[in-house]
């Protein structure tokens, strides 16, 4: 029997399910949705809180390479989901961000370009958050402005890299009663927010054409 393939997917406390109390997160749904087919890809979920850009770089290669299960086996994808942390400003509401945009942008570059040659990388765009519960942790704040230029820009390094992107910054805010889906703290997903997603990454078409799921597109509805 041949050895499923497995799926790494590395990021912040979004990919660590923070704020999820009923499913986990919504990489822990993915990973007991596709739990139910033994066939089906495995999972790992290499979410830290806190991370940024700069970290991930640091990490990834090593947690990646350590995941392959059998000898001379690495993953065969990845999925990247970061740069929410980068776009906070500390201190104050116009101070410096934790990682300037220009800093972003040359940070997802160098980040693909490492990755894109060893593995099938995909990458998920940033979710909004509640600007008046600003500041985080008081010290840190948060603005869907600063979110959206931060998930351009790595929208188009993926489009420059031929690399399949997922947004969700937009999208998230088009939904009726979006802020509902945010915790108290301003910028985790409670388990609304982690469902919205979870169902929106089942159906990426990018990931199900990875996994050999093409199939699920026609047959399955989006919404559960």
């Amino acid at each position: 029997m041949q050895a499923p393939r497995q799926l790494t997917v590395i990021g912040d406390s979004g990919v660590y399910g923070w704020g999820d109390r009923v499913g986990g997160g919504w990489c822990e749904r993915l990973r007991l949705s596709w739990m139910q087919t033994p066939e089906m890809p495995l999972i790992y979920s290499l979410g830290v809180r806190g991370d940024g850009l700069e970290n991930v770089a640091k990490r990834w290669e090593q947690e990646w390479e350590r995941r392959g299960e059998l000898r001379r086996q690495t993953p065969a994808g990845l999925l990247l989901a970061v740069g929410l942390n980068d776009s906070a400003r500390v201190g104050r509401a116009d101070g410096r961000r934790q990682l300037s945009v220009e800093a972003y942008r040359f940070g997802v570059e160098q980040l693909i370009r490492a990755m894109a040659p060893r593995t099938q990388v995909m990458v998920l765009g940033l979710t909004a958050v509640d600007e008046a519960a600003m500041p985080f942790a008081q010290c840190l704040w948060y603005d869907n402005a600063s979110v959206a230029v931060y998930e351009a820009q790595l929208e188009e390094a993926c489009l420059e890299a031929d690399v399949p992107f997922l947004a969700l910054h937009q999208a998230m805010q088009q939904e009726t009663g979006w802020l509902g889906w945010i915790e108290p703290d301003g910028i985790h997903l409670n388990a609304d927010g982690h469902h919205w997603i979870h169902q929106r990454v089942m159906h990426w078409p990018a990931l199900l054409s990875w996994a050999g799921l093409e199939a699920q597109t026609q047959t399955t509805p989006l919404w559960s």
